[in-house]
């Protein structure tokens, strides 16, 4: 089974990386699959790849969906709203 994740991008880069912020972990991940992708926006990130840019109801909607799953991430995930700030 595959899993995307969502997560924010905070800089972007040469090259067509972009760090990005992932349930408070932050990640280099290229963004070649999603050249429209700009600061602020979130993506849904697999295998180190933006493969598609969500709005961010769909992400918090994804990640709610993970915390019902205490083993695929930690206890602390921030909501969409505060990862915003």
């Amino acid at each position: 089974m595959c899993l995307a994740i969502p997560a924010k991008i905070t800089e972007l880069k040469d090259g067509n990386l972009a760090t990005v912020d992932i349930l408070g972990v932050t990640r280099d991940i290229a963004v070649d699959l999603t050249p429209q992708a700009g600061v602020g926006d979130f993506v849904l990130v697999h295998a180190g790849f933006a493969i598609e840019v969500v709005d961010p109801d769909y992400a918090q909607e994804t990640i709610d969906l993970i915390k019902q799953f205490p083993e695929l991430a930690g206890e602390d995930i921030p909501d969409v709203e505060e990862a915003s700030r």
